[in-house]
């Protein structure tokens, strides 16, 4: 693709390494050189720069023995910049270069250098968000982050650029000293008109594109995008030979995305390109171009009846347009058409008001080169009169229609792959679907007039309530909420049907007689009819799932060896008896909700259970390859190891029943939920137990020992009894001079106490524990942490929480504690942070990068003083500024900033939607820094959590970092900072109260006043820890060496 930094990123390379050749030369544009000046006069000037002589003449296809033998005697290194042919690479003698001669070629088609048979290929990356935003500011700014006030429209020109180095530069060269009013009228012209010096490198990617695949290049940008790849392909095969090939072309120039995908993508710069051809071909009149896409066309076009034969395709959003009367002919005129596409997009509700409309007109006449017909909302009573010989796609979803065509039309199906009828609720029957043998999905659900569907198997008619003989080709079928009844036994034929009645596909269907099945079905999902018997062939090798949850079942049905996965939750199946097969394959058995008592099972092969809910009282036979259980809701009241020694399994749910104790000593058990049993003695833990799950028990009191050997890290006690819980940490644990990683991975580092209304006292809790929820535990009064140097941890990718709202009895020795914990945690964090700043917290899905949210630290509790001794620099209002100490040495610093916050939170309704924003600005010491003297910058914490506090009271002291405020230290001299704290609800709760609040999205965004703030600033060297970095963690961009300095920044960016 032009403009992604190719030439760039060769260059970089050709002056670091040109030094150790003999000879080296950095040919550009060499296709276009060619073009303009023929071969032999470039091939002559990259002979005479490589062999330092003047004006060498070769005129003949080949280069002389005697030129060849000097070039086969010099290590060469030659930059062939845009090649466009493979031969240009040939003629230009690059066979003949001495040994250890490194040749680099750039080209925007990567058959080109796969012909002229490349040793590698790379293919340069698009930057990633935060590199782009810092190019893009950097022209638009001339500092590497954008002005506060410019930040969200710069987002914008961002997410447009895509990656896109040239397009950033252009773009933000552009808006350089213009307004905020300028910049949005800018955003509003992205999409509508490309920048000139965008468009010119880009449109010349296009260059030697035969007419076929311009032509595909420009229906993809104009109606398929987005669309499934096998669809739009089957659609351009129809009317253009070789269409597959041709799309396999335009990716390996770059046109497309990665073919690869499920659903075809392009650049949304060269999708305007593309769109900005088509506009070309008539700029004042719409009807004379070959697509419409823009609503303000089409509009013009339907409502003027003005269509001609130039159109060849027609999408439109018909939210977009107001109501618009049409008459039967209006397409009669466009005798080229091939698409059509007038959709309700999927943001409507359902009360949308169709927009397109008629006035008493049966039928409308259709051109006979259609191929894909979508029509949302079709508005004529009938679709007839037209030959559909060519059509691939016909979806009329949400029509009027009782009946589609007469049975007397005959309509030649062919070539139709998608039949989509699909929310069709006045329609009763299809008609003669005869000769549609390339068939391939059928979509009926939500008809919930259809009773009856037509033969396709030539037959002269069909009963009613029956379900229709199927062609051989069908793949795929949906006939959720139809009135059919019965499938036929014809249906066991169809090879090529793998997945029947897919997930939800015959729910609220009357169907009463299970089908015979063909021998190619994978899963069948009849979830919610009323079978009450199976039969099932016993021989299958294909079938692996099966559904038949919520089925009148009162049996056990037999089942295929073949079957892997059932589902029988909400039967009426009272008995389970499944003796040892060694040839049964069945991993996954679901009875959730069934009326089991009594259950029997020694088949090998079984991995999950879940018998959730049912009326059994005595634990259940299993075998001994199970690993995953579940009895939550049943009668059980006692848990006494029924297991054998070498048992596997590793997950139980206890939760809801009548145990009242438990003696489980299973090794490889790793998860245990005896939520909201009656249990009053903390559970013996099993010695690899991880998660261990007590909300809503009677246990009072409690000791937790953690030792060398204690493998648990989460526990859940929310809403117990529980009124003392003292954590014991063995000596066994190592100091922090002596490094054990077994033993860190191994440390308790997620506990939930919130709602222990009786709970009085915390002791010893580990001190680097990620998660501490206490909420809502109003008689908490004491508070301890271990020694910190009992403990290390390497947690560094998570949000540390320290949640304590509402524990309004806390002594002033336990909030001290708190503060302590808090300030210990981000301290040993900012070393980390620091040492990893230059990493991009990014993730990437295909060729898009997505922003992740950056690691921080939040804890909050009762309060309204910040500490003097961990905040020394405080203000009695939002906003304070604050001096930098200067840097003493001499190597890279780093500021890791820490603030203290204090709200009153009396009308907040809960801690799960709180947004803390800081906006700051960084000042170099005598105003240099050579970009104006300062930097602005804005960092963002959100914190959402499932948990909702009650109702919370009073003022709360917010302890916060991140990450994301993390800055190098560019010789700073002052700092000032403005803080907010957003609360974001749902708009059906209660009004805020406060003063600011708006709505978006069905979110109402509060502000809560700041009454005070505080920060503290972190001076982190950038030698002072290197440990993240020698253990190579994923997802680095650069790397810090051993004397803190940066490592080799571009050869790593090569890689």
């Amino acid at each position: 693709m032009g403009g992604i930094g190719k030439t760039t990123l060769v260059d970089v390379v050709y002056k670091e390494v040109s030094p150790t050749f003999e000879s080296h030369w950095f040919l550009q544009n060499v296709s276009e050189k060619i073009k303009n000046k023929g071969n032999e006069f470039v091939r002559n000037e990259l002979l005479s720069k490589l062999l330092n002589e003047q004006e060498i003449r070769i005129d003949t296809p080949s280069i002389g023995h005697a030129y060849q033998d000097r070039l086969n005697n010099k290590k060469v290194l030659v930059v062939l910049d845009d090649v466009s042919n493979p031969d240009q690479l040939d003629f230009m003698g690059v066979k003949h270069f001495g040994p250890g001669s490194k040749i680099i070629v750039t080209s925007r088609d990567r058959q080109v250098l796969k012909n002229g048979r490349a040793n590698h290929i790379h293919e340069v990356e698009k930057l990633n968000e935060k590199n782009s935003l810092q190019l893009f500011s950097t022209f638009a700014f001339k500092w590497l982050n954008p002005s506060v006030d410019f930040r969200d429209l710069s987002c914008k020109f961002v997410e447009y650029a895509r990656g896109n180095p040239l397009a950033l530069k252009v773009l933000g060269s552009k808006l350089y000293t213009k307004s905020r009013k300028e910049w949005e009228g800018e955003v509003d012209n992205l999409k509508q008109y490309a920048e000139p010096e965008i468009s010119q490198v880009l449109k010349s990617n296009l260059d030697g594109l035969r007419e076929l695949e311009k032509n595909i290049f420009l229906d993809i940008a104009c109606f398929f995008k987005g669309e499934k790849m096998d669809l739009v392909e089957k659609i351009l095969s129809n009317y253009c030979t070789g269409a597959v090939c041709g799309i396999r072309n335009l990716a390996d120039k770059c046109l497309l995305d990665s073919i690869d995908c499920y659903f075809i993508s392009m650049h949304d710069m060269l999708e305007e390109i593309g769109k900005d051809i088509v506009r070309q071909e008539c700029k004042e009149d719409p009807a004379k171009r070959s697509r419409l896409w823009f609503p303000e066309d089409v509009d013009q076009v339907l409502r003027y009846n003005k269509g001609t034969a130039s159109i060849e395709g027609i999408k439109l959003d018909m939210s977009q347009i107001d109501k618009l009367q049409l008459c039967s002919s209006v397409f009669e005129k466009m005798l080229n058409l091939k698409y059509i596409h007038f959709y309700k997009p999927g943001v409507c509700n359902d009360g949308w008001n169709p927009k397109l409309i008629v006035d008493q007109v049966h039928g409308v006449s259709l051109p006979y080169k259609l191929r894909y017909f979508c029509w949302d909302y079709f508005p004529f009573k009938t679709l007839s009169n037209f030959n559909s010989k060519n059509l691939v796609v016909l979806i009329l979803r949400y029509d009027n229609m009782e009946q589609l065509w007469n049975e007397d039309d005959h309509m030649d199906l062919v070539n139709l792959r998608v039949f989509d009828i699909s929310f069709s609720k006045k329609l009763r029957k299809i008609p003669n679907l005869l000769g549609a043998i390339n068939l391939e999905i059928l979509d009926c659900k939500w008809c919930e007039s259809l009773l009856e569907l037509p033969c396709l198997n030539h037959l002269a008619s069909l009963r009613q309530d029956k379900f229709p003989q199927v062609p051989n080709p069908f793949c795929d079928l949906n006939l959720s909420r139809t009135g059919i009844e019965e499938v036929p036994d014809s249906i066991e034929h169809l090879r090529k049907l793998q997945e029947f009645l897919r997930e939800r596909d015959l729910n609220h269907c009357p169907m009463i007689k299970f089908p015979r099945i063909p021998r190619s079905l994978i899963k069948i999902n009849l979830s919610g009819t009323q079978i009450d018997e199976v039969s099932l062939p016993l021989d299958s090798r294909s079938l692996r799932e099966l559904d038949l949850s919520y089925c009148p079942m009162v049996k056990f049905p037999e089942i295929p060896r073949s079957l892997t996965k059932l589902n029988l939750s909400g039967t009426q199946i009272e008995e389970v008896s499944l003796p040892f097969d060694s040839l049964c394959n069945l991993v996954i058995l679901k009875m959730k909700g069934s009326r089991v008592k009594n259950a029997s099972i020694k088949l090998e092969s079984l991995r999950k259970l879940n018998l959730c809910g049912c009326p059994m009282v005595e634990f259940p036979e299993i075998p001994i390859s199970l690993v995953w259980l579940n009895l939550s809701g049943t009668l059980i009241k006692e848990v006494y190891s029924p297991f054998q020694p070498l048992g596997y399994l590793e997950d139980i749910y206890l939760s809801g029943t009548r145990v009242k104790g438990v003696l489980i000593n299973l090794e490889s058990l790793w998860y245990l939920n005896l939520s909201h049993c009656p249990i009053k003695e903390f559970p013996e833990i099993p010695r690899n137990l991880r998660d261990l799950h007590l909300s809503g028990t009677l246990i009072e009191e409690a000791t937790l020992t953690l030792n060398s050997s204690s493998s648990l890290r989460y526990l859940d006690m929310s809403g117990s009894s529980i009124q003392k819980l003292q954590c014991n940490i063995s000596r066994e644990f190592p100091t922090v001079d002596v490094p054990s990683p077994s033993l860190r991975s191994k440390t308790l580092s997620y506990m939930c106490m919130n709602r222990c209304k009786s709970l009085k006292l915390l002791s010893e809790l580990p001190p680097y524990m990620e998660y501490l929820g206490v909420n809502d535990c109003t008689s908490l009064e004491k508070l301890s942490f271990a020694d910190k140097n009992l403990y290390r941890f390497d947690y560094l990718d998570d949000m540390f929480c320290m949640l304590f709202c509402n524990c309004f009895n806390l002594n002033q020795e336990s909030i001290d504690n708190i503060e302590a914990n808090a300030m210990l945690k981000i301290g040993f964090l900012a070393e980390k942070w620091a040492a990893r700043y230059d990493w991009t917290w990014e993730a990437r899905y295909g060729r898009e990068y997505v922003r992740l949210k950056a690691p921080s630290l939040i804890c909050y509790f009762p309060g309204n003083k910040i500490s003097a001794n961990k905040f020394k620099c405080q203000s009695m209002n939002s906003s304070l500024s604050l001096n930098i100490a200067q840097n003493g040495g001499s190597g890279r610093r780093f500021l890791v900033f820490a603030f203290c916050l204090v709200a009153d939170l009396t009308h907040c309704h809960h801690f799960g939607g709180l947004e803390y924003i800081c906006k700051y600005q960084l000042t170099a010491a005598g105003g240099g820094n050579g970009g104006g003297g300062y930097e602005k910058f804005r960092s963002e914490i959100i914190f959402l959590e499932d948990y909702v506090s009650e109702k919370s009271m009073g003022y709360h002291v917010f302890i916060l970092s991140s990450m994301d405020m993390v800055k190098e230290d560019k010789n700073y001299g002052e700092a000032s900072f403005e803080f907010y704290i957003k609360s974001i609800l749902h708009d059906e709760e209660e009004d805020y109260e406060g003063e600011d609040y708006h709505v978006e999205y069905g979110f109402k965004e509060t502000y809560i006043k700041v009454e005070r703030c505080g920060v503290h600033v972190f001076y982190v060297d950038a030698n002072s820890d290197t440990d993240a970095t020698k253990n190579g963690l994923a997802g680095s961009k650069r790397s810090f060496s051993h004397d803190g300095e940066e490592g080799d920044g571009v050869l790593k960016r090569l890689k």
